[in-house]
């Protein structure tokens, strides 16, 4: 553990508090909280406390310093991969995880699905925590023999500069669609968001970029060693083929062309592995090696988690921008009917709403519109959202999410489908209560039942 927090609540006897500014909260709340807790210093921008205090222009500035001059040294031991991207970057993080420790590379894993070394570690409050929490993180991956860790990087992080002294060997962009416009306002500033990861580079670190994405040329700078995987990338793929339990294709790569076969279903799901297979590449690991661990990796838990149900299908999904619920609708294929539950995040994107209601309504035949972490908005404000500018009738709501799964399983007929998206893993959160719910226990009770 790092011996400077800036989390009240997890002060230890003797720790460093560095009260910071962040987007929504003021450390300088706590400093009496950390003090009772233990802490032996405050670093703050203000006030006369009953401990040792430095008082500083900028607590932020000053963290950043700290964490550089004393734990980049043992970062520097290790490989770092950063993941940013829309959509795909649990999947990629954690597929690169897996791999690696499989091919014997004892990595780690932090993101949205949590912390991971030889196993869950804990659950993470957010995709990117703050810094304090991140270098807590990666020290103990450090003390835990890890030679790899591998980071999903969001936006947010990116933006309000909470990752901004470390430095990766590796950069991956996955794609960028429409998403957190409410707190980036537009596209080219949530692509220049993301563009950030790929100023930190270490000076021999590699870009991997999807050159099919439209927005690629924003992380393909001048200065980097830039990689492309896609369609017609350096790696590149095609005779894409599917069933719904497996999906193969052909790798291209310097002249030469590998079939590979994966559990993972959809085209998405290619685009995931060629940035794992690119990435592993270029840490010197044989083409031979990758194929032959790549049918042993499995999705990260709740992204495509299917269960088998009365001749029928249920696919449990993290899916919740328009491309997502796109590309999960578009992969899967079935003689039956197609039913989905979904919803959309308060306080969020509301632009985006009405495209996934009139996407749901287009690929499906028909739809239960529920909840999805209404924070402090009001649900049927949400639901009025996803149906503005929309004539659709295939559709119902139910807010509760547990009776929307119940409503929606008894649907089913015979080869039908259906696809419950927007949470996968997560436990969804009201106001500012997190409500313990899991949409496959939740179908599996059904089930069992």
């Amino acid at each position: 553990m790092i011996n400077i927090q800036s989390d009240s609540r997890k002060i230890k006897k003797g720790d460093i508090f560095v009260a910071l500014k962040c987007e929504v909260n003021d450390g300088h709340k706590y400093i009496d909280k950390a003090i009772e807790n233990g802490a032996s210093k405050i670093i703050a921008e203000h006030g006369d406390y009953s401990v040792d205090t430095l008082i500083v222009d900028d607590t932020r500035k000053f963290i950043n310093k700290y964490l550089e001059e004393n734990y980049n040294k043992y970062l520097d031991e290790m490989t770092i991969i950063g993941i940013t991207g829309t959509n795909g970057k649990t999947t990629t993080a954690y597929l690169i995880y897996q791999a690696l420790n499989k091919l014997g590379i004892k990595s780690a894993y932090i993101g949205t699905i949590g912390f991971y070394i030889d196993k869950k570690e804990c659950d993470l409050p957010n995709t990117s925590v703050d810094i304090c929490d991140t270098y807590n993180l990666l020290m103990e991956a450090y003390h835990r023999k890890c030679k790899v860790v591998v980071l999903e990087v969001s936006s947010h992080a990116l933006a309000n500069n909470r990752l901004c002294t470390l430095k990766f060997d590796f950069g991956i962009f996955t794609n960028l669609t429409q998403d957190h416009l409410d707190f980036h306002k537009t596209m080219e500033n949530y692509a220049l968001a993301k563009q950030k990861l790929f100023r930190m580079l270490k000076p021999n670190g590699k870009a991997i970029v999807n050159i099919d994405d439209s927005y690629s040329n924003y992380y393909l700078l001048k200065e980097n060693n830039n990689i492309t995987y896609g369609r017609e990338g350096k790696y590149s793929f095609k005779n894409y083929e599917q069933t719904i339990k497996e999906t193969s294709f052909d790798l291209l790569l310097n002249n030469n062309t590998y079939k590979i076969k994966t559990k993972l279903i959809g085209t998405y799901n290619i685009y995931n592995l060629m940035a794992t297979i690119t990435t592993l590449n270029n840490m010197n690991i044989k083409i031979e090696d990758i194929i032959n661990v790549i049918p042993e990796l499995t999705a990260p838990p709740g992204r495509m988690d299917t269960i088998d149900y009365n001749h029928n299908k249920i696919i449990i999904d993290y899916a919740h921008t328009p491309d997502a619920i796109y590309n999960i609708l578009n992969s899967v294929k079935t003689t039956g009917k197609k039913y989905v539950i979904f919803g959309c995040t308060g306080e969020r994107d509301r632009l985006k709403r009405p495209i996934m209601g009139r996407l749901v309504s287009e690929m499906s035949d028909y739809m239960i519109i529920t909840d999805d972490d209404p924070h402090n908005e009001d649900e049927q404000e949400i639901v009025n959202d996803i149906l503005k500018g929309n004539d659709f009738k295939n559709y119902e709501i139910c807010l509760d999410r547990k009776e929307a799964i119940k409503r929606g399983m008894k649907l089913l007929k015979e080869n039908d489908i259906l696809f419950i998206l927007g949470k996968g893993h997560e436990e969804y959160i009201v106001g500012k209560t997190r409500i313990k719910h899991n949409d496959k226990e939740e179908v599996l009770k059904i089930i069992n039942s």
